[in-house]
């Protein structure tokens, strides 16, 4: 259960700063973004869960504000990884979360 708590918080701190750095470099790149190659592979990395979240959330839901709901899902996800992972290691010991 350690494994499963750990994978998924991993998963999770990645895609977040995939999002994160895709925002960042968009706000730094402007208009010319799409020709920049990191947004482009920080794009690739987060695609996924963008996709996720254009299906779980309403349609009333703008297309621009999609990743940010993906981003805030994601966050929500690490959150209960981290206190799953947490609660795991106070039950078999600190010493075995190593």
């Amino acid at each position: 259960m350690l494994a499963v708590a750990t994978t998924v918080k991993l998963l999770a701190e990645i895609a977040l700063l995939a999002l994160a750095g895709q925002w960042v470099v968009g706000l730094l790149a402007g208009a010319g973004r799409d020709g920049n190659p990191f947004y482009r592979v920080l794009q690739l990395v987060g695609r996924p869960w963008v996709k996720v979240a254009r299906w779980i959330s309403p349609q009333v839901v703008m297309d621009r504000h999609v990743p940010l709901v993906a981003f805030l899902v994601l966050l929500l996800v690490w959150v209960v990884a981290a206190i799953a992972k947490v609660r795991i290691c106070l039950e078999i010991g600190v010493a075995l979360c190593k």
